[in-house]
């Protein structure tokens, strides 16, 4: 049996590695979802599914929506996650669209529990990305995502915000959250990006838009807000049900103005 190449690792022929998906079974909109559960949310308004893959921590599912072939991935957390299943997916589509429906937390008072934030470019703190490009390389979401990101959350009526967000490697240390035995080493961070307008924090933008951006691909990210940082407030399971589907629906739409 031959080997394959340990630049692109595969253990069984034409799959790549850490997915498990082929040519063919993904389509060129993809849904990239930090949370595996997210996928079934997303999956849910399908017209049918046609395959369902689960690989380590990625789940994927492909089927039709609005008569579209549409594919959701849970990458899990983390722009490690994020660097694998855009690497790999791009071996198996040619020109994929990516639109990321996440969870944030705002920086900013102004912006609440709830509401939407739709990334017009991310501020790199996190250093997978800093592998492939400079460090002064922008992290910026394609245009057309972001304008029908927000004619979509427009026409459902949802509060959004565009702007700048903030990604790091790191869900406490890195977002400076208060955990006794674990003292961040950065204690004005979040005041520090808040002073320059960054609007929300998380794990995954900046790397998707960095990796899209350097082989032109159009991507985008819609988060909703879990957590207000400024006033250490955190969503309920309640609110978090009717927030989630709110990133779901505007991310959904928005195939309408792409």
């Amino acid at each position: 049996m031959k080997r394959s190449s340990a630049d692109a690792p595969s253990l069984s022929e034409g799959k790549q590695y850490h997915i498990g998906l082929k040519k063919g079974d993904i389509a060129d909109f993809i849904f990239l979802c930090g949370d595996p559960e997210r996928v079934e949310k997303v999956a849910k308004h399908f017209e049918l599914v046609e395959l369902k893959i689960q690989s380590r921590e990625y789940i994927t599912m492909t089927g039709r929506l609005g008569g579209r072939r549409v594919s959701v991935m849970g990458t899990g957390i983390g722009p490690d996650n994020t660097e694998i299943a855009v690497v790999e997916l791009s071996q198996i589509v040619d020109h994929p669209t990516f639109i990321r429906i996440g969870s944030t937390g705002s920086l900013q008072k102004n912006i609440g529990i709830g509401d939407l934030v739709i990334s017009t470019a991310a501020v790199r703190l996190e250093n997978t990305s800093t592998f492939y490009v400079h460090e002064g390389y922008p992290a910026v979401a394609h245009f057309e995502v972001v304008d029908a990101l927000a004619k979509s959350a427009k026409h459902l009526g949802a509060q959004y915000h565009t702007g700048i967000t903030a990604t790091v490697p790191g869900f406490y240390g890195a977002q400076d959250r208060q955990v006794p035995g674990f003292k961040s080493r950065f204690p004005d961070l979040l005041e520090n990006l808040a002073s320059t307008n960054v609007l929300n924090i998380e794990m995954e933008a900046s790397c998707l838009l960095t990796l899209s951006a350097m082989r032109g691909f159009r991507a985008g990210v819609v988060c909703t807000v879990f957590a207000n940082r400024p006033n250490n407030e955190f969503i309920t399971a309640a609110e978090k049900i009717i927030a989630e589907e709110s990133a779901i629906q505007t991310a959904i739409g928005a195939l309408h103005y792409l």
